[in-house]
């Protein structure tokens, strides 16, 4: 009899289900994990809300996550069972000119945990060929927690978004929006030496969040003008690095008014397909030789990086992972963050 296990399957938009499916088949170049936290990102509450053209269904949700070692195909070599490990979940090709060049997050033929193959909402992940051939999987410390664990994807993309900015010691770092990812960002800021921190948001949960993460300075945006916040913090200047972390047009337009000449602006989160088009004064990015850089996904260095700042335990990971549930509470998770209550949330099988 086929052993089973406890999955969430993506059917359709508002069509989740937590289900017994058999336990996934471990190549002879392939690892198997036993799982044991997946947190639960903003791009599955889109594809419960909205579905995800690039999934086919039924799939097993979920690419944040982390578990052991339990099986080890006889021709991979590296890793051995009783081994905790994340992984760099988009998996590139290796072979294209961005995995050559090292950006194996803007590889031209990704494949995705949890969209092109199935992903860690269950009991058991089996790890492809593929990733483990282009360095995707990286191994974690035995101390650290699994709902700590969990967080190393997210967070190597807050890490990719302090290299893109060029965050250096003294900076003052603007975040604008204090969600989940806002708050990473803000922390990783923090480790890349920012001296300043200012974090805008104008949800009130979200404020009273940011509030307990010791920031410089948490602005209600809605209430209170941002622009000259930044600016009588600066000297008048303007910040350093203006990071968007909200899916929204308003902020992304305004963070050139808050950066300083020689700035840099990060559009960290993305906009709806359709509601993408922003309006910029261009006289603002040439005359102040601002830089506007996107931020997307994270390489398998950045979350080995990502997992050294949990190792040495420089990032709030207790307050990051907010709740910690099962997959049959999925639908709670769902909830938790429209309301904005969690962080992260995290389901453990």
């Amino acid at each position: 009899m086929t052993q089973q296990m406890k999955a969430v399957l993506y059917y359709a938009p508002m069509d989740i289900r937590v289900e017994k499916i058999p336990v996934p088949a471990c190549s002879d170049d392939e690892i198997r994990i036993k799982v044991d936290a997946c947190a639960v990102c903003g791009t599955d509450l889109k594809t419960y809300l909205h579905g995800n053209p690039r999934i086919k269904p039924p799939k097993v949700m979920g690419h944040e996550f982390t578990g052991i070692v339990e099986t080890v195909g006889e021709q991979v070599t590296n890793f051995s069972t009783g081994q905790r490990i994340v992984m760099a979940t988009s998996v590139s090709c290796g072979g294209c000119y961005y995995c050559q060049k090292g950006f194996n997050n803007l590889c031209i033929d990704l494949a995705p945990m949890g969209f092109t193959y199935p992903g860690g909402m269950a009991e058991y992940i089996t790890i492809p060929a593929r990733a483990l051939a282009n360095g995707h999987v990286i191994k974690v410390p035995k101390e650290v927690k699994a709902e700590h664990a969990a967080l190393a994807e997210p967070l190597s993309c807050t890490v990719n978004c302090a290299e893109n900015c060029g965050i250096e010691a003294g900076q003052t770092v603007v975040v604008i929006g204090a969600g989940p990812m806002g708050i990473m960002n803000a922390c990783a800021a923090r480790q890349f030496g920012a001296a300043k921190i200012i974090i805008a948001e104008i949800n009130e949960v979200r404020l009273k969040q940011a509030e307990s993460f010791d920031f410089d300075l948490v602005v209600n945006s809605a209430r209170e003008d941002l622009t000259r916040i930044v600016r009588n913090e600066t000297d008048d200047i303007g910040a350093d690095v203006v990071i968007v972390a909200a899916p929204a047009t308003q902020p992304q337009e305004q963070a050139t008014d808050l950066v300083r000449k020689h700035g840099t602006v990060c559009l960290f989160a993305s906009l709806p397909v359709g509601k993408s088009m922003l309006s910029f004064d261009s006289r603002i990015i040439h005359y102040g030789e601002i830089r506007v850089v996107g931020t997307s996904d994270s390489t398998p260095r950045q979350v080995a990086k990502a997992v050294e700042l949990l190792s040495a335990g420089s990032i709030p990971a207790d307050r990051l992972a907010s709740h910690i549930l099962s997959l049959d509470d999925i639908f709670k998770a769902y909830e938790l963050m429209q309301s904005g209550q969690a962080l992260r949330v995290v389901l453990k099988p």
